[in-house]
C-alpha cells in the first residue's frame, strides 16, 4: 500500500486536510500525519523524523504557513532539509500568510462549514479575489464570521466544505495541484 505523509505545522492543518483529502486521494492510498508543535518545531525536527521515516511506499508532503516570512526563503529553507535526508518524493507547500487564506478564498465553504448566512456573496469583493495578500488571514476570518471561527474546529467544519475548483487561493490552488501529483505518481523508494 501507498502512503502519503503529511508534514504539518499546527493541528489545524490536519483538520483540514482530513476534510479535504477524501474528495482527491484515491482509498487505496494511506494517509499519515505528523503534527509539530508550531513552525519552529516543525523546522528543528524535520529532518530527523522525515530520515527516520522506514514505511516503505511512502511519499512526503511538508506544509506551512508563511506568516510575515518570505515565501521564497522558507520554502527553499524547508525543501534543502528535505533533499538532505536524501528522501525521494518530498513535496513543500507554503500556505500564503496562514491557512485561513485558503478558507477565505472559498466563503461558500466558510458559510456552509460554520452555518453562518450570507457570507459567500461576499467573494466578488476585492480582498477576497486575492486572500493569499491579506496581512492577517486568520485576523480576517475571526471578524468576517464574528468570532464564530475557531482555528481547530474551524478548520474541521470548513474543511469538507472546499471546492477543489475556483479557490481564489492561488497556494490553495497550488496546495491542491501538490497533493495531485503525489497521488498520480509513485515516488517512493
Amino acid at each position: 500500500m501507498r502512503n502519503i505523509v503529511f508534514f504539518l505545522e499546527e493541528p489545524s492543518a490536519q483538520e483540514m486536510l482530513e476534510g479535504l483529502l477524501s474528495k482527491i486521494v484515491p482509498p487505496e492510498i494511506n494517509i499519515r500525519y505528523l503534527v509539530f508543535r508550531g513552525k519552529q518545531d516543525l523546522e528543528k525536527n524535520l529532518f530527523r523524523r522525515l530520515r527516520g521515516w522506514i514505511l516503505p511506499n511512502s511519499s512526503f508532503l511538508v506544509l506551512r504557513d508563511q506568516d510575515s516570512g518570505d515565501c521564497a526563503i522558507i520554502k527553499k529553507k524547508l525543501a534543502d532539509i528535505c533533499e538532505s535526508t536524501g528522501k525521494k518524493g518530498v513535496l513543500v507547500r507554503i500556505a500564503c500568510r496562514e491557512l485561513e487564506s485558503f478558507y477565505l478564498g472559498d466563503l461558500e465553504a466558510v458559510e456552509k462549514g460554520l452555518e453562518i448566512n450570507r457570507i459567500s456573496s461576499l467573494q466578488g469583493k476585492k480582498k477576497y479575489k486575492n486572500p493569499d495578500r491579506l496581512e492577517n488571514p486568520s485576523e480576517e476570518l475571526y471578524h468576517l464570521t464574528k468570532n464564530k471561527y475557531q482555528k481547530v474546529l474551524g478548520s474541521k467544519a470548513i474543511g469538507p466544505h472546499l471546492k477543489l475548483e475556483g479557490n481564489k487561493s492561488h497556494s490553495f490552488c497550488v496546495l491542491l495541484e501538490g497533493i495531485r501529483k503525489l497521488t498520480e505518481h509513485d515516488f517512493a523508494e
